[in-house]
């Protein structure tokens, strides 16, 4: 079935450009916080000899809220796409391939490359393509490594699991589906429920799990992360289908940034009374997460009134950085820690470091979706659409 159509606000079918701008700048600082991280003081791939503990409070007002800021964005674009698929079947079979595809790609040809590093730092004697044909396909632990791995793309296979679970219901109770979401998107356009509503759903479900089950990433382990995330993806898939409730998130991103400024505070002071991997006691501990939910909603809210009041307006820059932000992010992370791999050891400065792995890193992800965008049988493995046969028989007879 397809979705019931808004009768009030922006038409579903507008493109919010605002959203796009909100994607690529979200993307973008994640590329620049994954950099850091190199010489952060918590644990990652790889490190610098030294840490700087200057970073943490930067660092820690990020941590909160740059990966719920992107499962709500994809939200938003899963509502988009669904709205143009003709039903739940074709949405699925699209959502698949641009989501399933990369990632397998991804895990095959890209993880690799990180997974030799990091068994390289604890005695790994081989070369890369022997580790790639014999050793990175076993399955358990290698060199104090887990086997099979999907390093950071953990983002795209969980970002997969909502959308075909929510395609999956769609197709079994489509009208209870979009019923349901018209109501929680009606309830939340009263008063403050855009913020306090949230905040206290999302916290509650957090403290709920915190000491039940393990803080450990996974799709079938991370109920903790699962708790956080999936209400946001829905949340964003709800707005794009009732854009009323953008009125009333012009009514409490003011109050979202006082809580998220607070929140920010409180998280900061914690990280620096229990640095790197000291674990808090229980109170603390519960008062982190509550924050870090808080947090992470209330900038979520102010961040998509900045999106539709300041944002939502096109540029020629826009599709071509909207395009290469997923070919970006699958490339980012490997090419970080291979380049800090080779680098590190020449002992240069933090800040020459950080700007040779900031410009290398951003120079391979270039040349892959330079290169990859260019062929239409590598676009689809990099989370591109094929071309366009029109686009593609102009590019042909350019060559004749």
């Amino acid at each position: 079935m397809t979705a019931p159509r808004a009768t009030t606000g922006i038409p579903q079918s507008q493109r919010h450009y605002g959203m796009d701008w909100l994607r690529i700048a979200a993307f973008a600082l994640l590329i620049v916080y994954h950099v850091a991280m190199v010489f952060a003081p918590w644990a990652w791939v790889i490190h610098t000899p030294r840490v700087y503990p200057a970073l943490i409070a930067p660092m820690a007002l990020l941590t909160p809220w740059r990966l719920p800021l992107l499962f709500a964005v994809s939200g938003y674009a899963s509502r988009k796409l669904f709205d143009r698929s003709g039903g739940a079947l074709p949405f699925a079979r699209s959502r698949a391939a641009r989501l399933l595809v990369p990632l397998a790609f991804g895990m095959a040809a890209i993880v690799p490359l990180e997974m030799w590093v990091r068994v390289m730092e604890t005695g790994y004697p081989h070369g890369y393509l022997h580790f790639w044909a014999v050793d990175y396909w076993r399955t358990g632990t290698f060199y104090g490594r887990e086997f099979p791995s999907w390093e950071h793309l953990w983002f795209v296979a969980y970002l997969a699991a909502y959308t075909l679970l929510l395609a999956a219901a769609i197709g079994w109770r489509g009208a209870m589906v979009f019923a349901w979401l018209d109501r929680a998107a009606e309830w939340l356009t009263h008063g403050g429920r855009p913020l306090w509503a949230p905040i206290a759903a999302l916290v509650t479900l957090r403290l709920a799990l915190l000491f039940v089950v393990p803080e450990r990433q996974g799709l079938v382990s991370d109920w903790g992360g699962h708790s956080q995330y999936l209400p946001i993806f829905l949340f964003g898939f709800a707005l794009a289908g009732a854009p009323r409730l953008w009125g009333a998130i012009a009514r409490t991103w003011k109050p979202a940034l006082a809580v998220a400024a607070i929140a920010g505070v409180t998280i900061v002071m914690i990280e620096r009374a229990y640095p790197g991997t000291a674990i808090p006691p229980h109170d603390v501990m519960a008062l982190d997460r509550a924050a870090r939910a808080a947090m992470a909603w209330a900038m979520i809210v102010a961040l998509f009134h900045v999106a539709e009041t300041w944002w939502n307006r096109d540029h020629r820059w826009r599709k071509p950085l909207a395009e290469a932000v997923f070919p970006f992010y699958i490339v980012h992370h490997p090419a970080i820690v291979l380049i800090a791999w080779y680098t590190l050891p020449l002992g240069l400065n933090p800040f020459a470091e950080f700007a040779l792995l900031l410009s290398g890193t951003l120079a391979a992800c270039f040349a892959v979706y330079a290169i990859g965008s260019r062929i239409d049988s590598i676009r689809p493995l990099i989370g591109l659409r094929p071309l366009a046969p029109v686009r593609r028989s102009a590019r042909e007879a350019a060559t004749l």
